[in-house]
């Protein structure tokens, strides 16, 4: 078997991973895996994304005898993955070193890969900030590197993780192997980011399983907060008691307050449900409590903060229902696509006060700490060197929470960077920087990022009230197109979405290209193309509805543009055609 033998790929798949049908993609995937080309996977969650780089990475390991590193933000990602390759790839096949486990049982795993028993070692990012460690993989002469939730890496991301900042500068040192990007949802901007961080070229992108219609879609408008908080209460009561026709079992609750899932929850619980709340305030047992009896069917409900869900694999989940506004639509993807994943009928219900947007946008706000900001740079600037993120805090006095969050932002003006040894002020790149300066820019990032939050709070506001089909809005959203209404969400089912006034109706939200047809708009600036606004800088269009034209700009965020005016008054260029991302 050559390692760009199809055939090859679909035998190992059936046979060792029980996959006798591949979905579209993941052949696609794994031959180019294989022949050593980059991917970017983003499809939902129980689509298939970890079997497009188990079976190369299986068989390469088998004919060369390369393992493969995984990074995967959570232990408990780590520890469902590996409970799934330990029949694939043998007793021992698959090893995790992270801090759930012993320095004894950590040095056994490094030896099973090092001595050619172990094809998979997962690691957490955090654990890739050692030298050590690093310097290790490095002798290992991986064949893949593999990139889970890696949507954590982009800042445009809706669960941006600063640990993942250093992967593409430990990619390059490990010399750039063939590296699998896997995400569950990732808007066409943060595919970008993704790649420009991880030093990624040339991928093959795949985008597949956008569209789930077996989740119906629905929003529940709500003036007060005591009758909204009542109606979820006997919502979800009925969605698991089986009162409502066809969606009988288990299901999620998010609330955007750690004490309201505790309300929420004791509420259920006292209607009879078998109910438990899941926040960070909870300790590490507490919450791998809830985790396992929710997996294992020993709960009705999780009602949980947005901390729930990554990477849970539960495919009988029939219900997800926010109690609140989320923070952005791709957090709304995400969290939605844990319902239906057995391609059963599932539910999706938003409940929608505009007042609650007030939090959303409290959230949002970005005040950098000017002084705090100043203070780290002197100090590297002082230390001549890189120096540790626990040494800064200590000679700052900062805790060490707020130390992460003052070098993200630096990190982001270019002037900090970070070493395999610590966090430098690079002068080298920036001979005349000068602190204040370097300040001035990051207050002004901060300003930006604050503008695309709010952005993004505006448009799911705008999914929240729009009456034309919601899955054409989020689809297009992901700059998807959805030809015609979908006929399973609520707007379908009451008849707005086919009313003239609403089938093609701006709500300040993104719609299919097909809504435009020949207009002059969709042919200049075609969907997922590059342009340039002279006052807003480069983004990148959207969608189309009639005369308007919706663009996410980079420093901006979403904006929607009279199509007649950007072409009577050349406000925007192309500056290049629609690609893969």
């Amino acid at each position: 078997m050559t390692v760009n033998d199809d055939a090859g790929l679909r035998r190992l798949a059936d046979l060792t991973f029980g996959l006798p049908h591949l979905r579209q993609g993941q052949l696609t995937g794994m031959r180019a895996l294989a022949a050593g080309r980059d991917v970017l996977a983003v499809m939902p969650t129980g689509y298939g994304k970890s079997a497009i780089y188990q079976v190369p990475a299986l068989l390469l390991h088998r004919q060369q005898q390369r393992p493969t590193v995984v990074v995967s933000p959570l232990i408990s990602l780590q520890e469902d993955q590996l409970d799934g390759l330990r029949e694939a790839a043998g007793p021992g096949g698959a090893v995790a070193v992270n801090s759930s486990h012993s320095a004894a049982e950590q040095e056994r795993a490094w030896r099973a890969v090092e001595h050619g028993g172990a094809a998979f070692l997962f690691l957490a990012p955090e654990q890739l900030a050692k030298p050590s460690t690093v310097e290790r993989i490095a002798a290992l002469n991986i064949a893949l590197f593999v990139v889970d939730e890696a949507h954590c890496v982009s800042s445009w991301g809706h669960d941006f993780r600063p640990d993942y900042l250093r992967l593409g500068e430990v990619r390059e040192r490990l010399g750039n192997p063939t590296t699998a990007a896997l995400t569950a949802t990732a808007s066409p901007p943060v595919r970008e980011e993704i790649l420009a961080r991880l030093g990624v070229a040339g991928p093959l992108v795949l985008v597949h399983g956008f569209d789930r219609p077996n989740i119906r879609l629905e929003v529940v408008r709500h003036h007060e907060d005591k009758a909204k908080r009542r109606t979820v209460v006997e919502q979800v009561t009925a969605l698991v008691t089986g009162q409502v026709s066809g969606r009988r079992g288990p299901g999620l609750v998010y609330a955007a307050k750690r004490k309201d899932t505790e309300r929420y929850a004791a509420r259920l619980a006292r209607n009879g449900l078998r109910a438990a709340a899941y926040h960070a305030g909870r300790t590490p047992t507490e919450r791998e409590l809830v985790h396992q009896q929710f997996l294992d069917g020993g709960l009705d409900v999780v009602v949980a903060t947005t901390a729930f869900g990554m990477g849970i694999d539960k495919p009988d989940v029939r219900f997800v229902l926010h109690a609140d506004i989320p923070e952005s639509l791709d957090s709304y993807y995400q969290q939605i696509g844990r319902a239906g994943r057995d391609g059963q009928p599932a539910v999706a219900i938003l409940h929608y006060r505009s007042e609650d947007l007030g939090l959303r946008r409290y959230f949002a706000t970005h005040t950098p700490d000017e002084a705090a900001l100043l203070a780290v740079l002197t100090v590297l600037r002082e230390a001549g060197r890189p120096l540790p993120p626990r040494t800064l805090a200590e000679w700052t006095a900062f805790p060490a929470r707020r130390i992460t969050g003052l070098l993200n932002l630096l990190q982001e003006t270019g002037a900090v960077t970070a070493h395999h040894n610590g966090i430098r002020f690079d002068v080298a790149l920036d001979p005349v920087a000068d602190p204040a300066q370097v300040v001035e820019r990051a207050v002004e990032l901060a300003k930006a990022r604050e503008r695309v939050d709010k952005s993004r709070i505006a448009m799911i506001r705008s999914y929240a009230e729009t009456h034309r089909c919601r899955r054409q809005f989020l689809l297009g959203y992901f700059g998807e197109d959805l030809p015609g209404p979908c006929g399973n969400c609520d707007t379908c089912s009451d008849g707005t979405a086919l009313l003239p006034e609403h089938h093609g109706q701006h709500d300040g939200g993104p719609a299919a290209g097909a809504a435009v047809g020949a207009a002059g708009g969709a042919e200049a600036f075609p969907l997922n193309s590059r342009v340039e606004h002279a006052l807003w800088g480069p983004g990148l269009v959207m969608g189309h509805d009639g005369d308007l034209l919706t663009v996410l700009f980079d420093r901006e965020g979403y904006r929607t543009l009279s199509r007649t005016a950007v072409l009577g008054h050349g406000l925007l260029t192309l500056s290049t055609p629609p690609g893969n991302c």
